[in-house]
């Protein structure tokens, strides 16, 4: 029996943070979570600034609707979603992945910087 990984991207219109993007990939049986204010990088030569977020229970890939309360608070929708191979995985410095979305295929790379994460298809 294989196992492969998930990956989600959640749309989100927050009432305080405004719409902006949700990145998650499963990763050691948790969903590592990034927040970009713009939709994700579809061709190359696109960065996005990601900045952390906590991890999410990987239930969670599913979800679409509305938050009633806290900081997140809005409405939530699966911009893309899908399964993905782990190129290489150095926590706290680089991921790379190969997508398999709908609107994310490919090669991306996610680089810890000093200002946050970059992400980026290759």
């Amino acid at each position: 029996m294989s196992f492969t990984p998930i990956f989600v991207v959640h749309q989100h219109f927050a009432k305080r943070a405004g719409l902006h993007y949700d990145l998650r990939i499963e990763i050691e049986g948790v969903l590592k979570s990034w927040a970009m204010r713009k939709e994700p990088p579809i061709t190359k030569n696109v960065k996005r600034l990601c900045i952390p977020q906590p991890d999410h229970d990987l239930s969670y890939a599913d979800f679409e609707g509305e938050i009633i309360q806290g900081y997140g608070a809005g409405i939530v929708k699966i911009w893309d979603k899908g399964e993905y191979r782990l190129e290489e995985h150095v926590p706290e410095s680089k991921i790379i992945v190969h997508l398999d979305g709908v609107k994310l295929r490919g090669r991306y790379i996610l680089i810890n910087t000093p200002k946050g994460w970059l992400f980026f298809k290759s």
